[in-house]
């Protein structure tokens, strides 16, 4: 009985400490991504937009439980993998959401302080395929996660389309004057 009580520590042990790093890298790069947007800058209040485009209020309403979601979904699935023994599983799992967080940071870094909605827009594109990668592979350790994680990669689509259309209102010959 006392084996078994340690064992079910344990893995509450190692649950909490894989939620507490998904949450730590899901943090991080919701941070490192905030720190360059700046909806009040000069180079994104000369932007032209497109008139479906929401306003700055409603990307931090949306993407809060988005992050909140990515952490939950794949500490969650991270652990559910290590439990069956699913390493190789479990490890391209933890390697997708890194890189899927690397890729989510960028964009705010090509958009708001490189200037280049173009290729901001090519990043967003392989954001979202690594973002319905990403639902696919926590819907493989658990159908509930994915599902719940489905928000995500629709989120960035929709994002990919709106800097597609800002960065066709926008050439970069165009950007360029109005920042001089």
């Amino acid at each position: 009985m006392a084996v078994d009580h340690h064992v079910n520590n344990s893995v509450a042990m190692n649950k909490l400490l894989i939620l507490a790093g998904c949450v730590a890298g899901v943090a991080a790069s919701a941070v490192s991504g905030a720190l360059v947007t700046d909806p009040e800058s000069r180079y994104y209040r000369t932007l032209v937009k497109p008139s479906w485009q929401p306003p700055p209020p409603v990307y931090g309403i949306v993407w809060t439980p988005l992050y909140a979601d990515m952490a939950l979904s794949s500490g969650h699935a991270i652990s559910e993998l290590g439990q069956q023994g699913r390493m190789t599983e479990r490890r391209r799992l933890v390697a997708a959401l890194g890189a899927n967080l690397v890729l989510n940071t960028t964009w705010s870094w090509l958009f708001f302080r490189v200037h280049r909605p173009w290729l901001a827009a090519a990043e967003c594109a392989v954001l979202t395929a690594s973002s319905v990668d990403l639902v696919r592979r926590v819907a493989a350790a658990d159908r509930r996660a994915g599902f719940a994680l489905s928000p995500y990669p629709a989120w960035c689509a929709f994002a990919t389309a709106l800097t597609v259309a800002v960065a066709r209102l926008n050439p970069r010959s165009q950007i360029d004057a109005r920042l001089k």
